[in-house]
């Protein structure tokens, strides 16, 4: 089972995040957690790829306007990935993600 934290700018976007926002964004999550668990490559739906300038850091699509940066941090569980969700919102995350 994958572990996860915040960042408080991750949680200061998801707090703006509409309620349709937020649900779109979790059912996004809970994809991105089954692929992770499956230990396959994410599917193409979420687009999941590098971040072009900021090193380590990866994006996913939750929506059409809807993106989220992430990267990976050390173990907390042996043998499972930890997930550091840095940014969540619109293509507006990609300034500082």
């Amino acid at each position: 089972m994958p572990t996860y934290e915040t960042t408080r700018r991750f949680e200061r976007d998801f707090h703006r995040l509409t309620r349709d926002q937020k649900e779109n964004f979790r059912q996004a999550v809970r994809l991105f957690v089954e692929d992770l668990e499956a230990g396959k490559r994410f599917r193409n739906g979420l687009r999941v790829r590098s971040v072009r300038g900021a090193k380590g850091v990866f994006e996913m699509t939750w929506a059409p306007d809807g993106r989220a940066t992430f990267q990976y941090g050390d173990s907390v569980k042996q043998g499972g990935p930890h997930i550091i969700w840095r940014r969540c919102g619109t293509h507006d995350v990609f300034r500082s993600p």
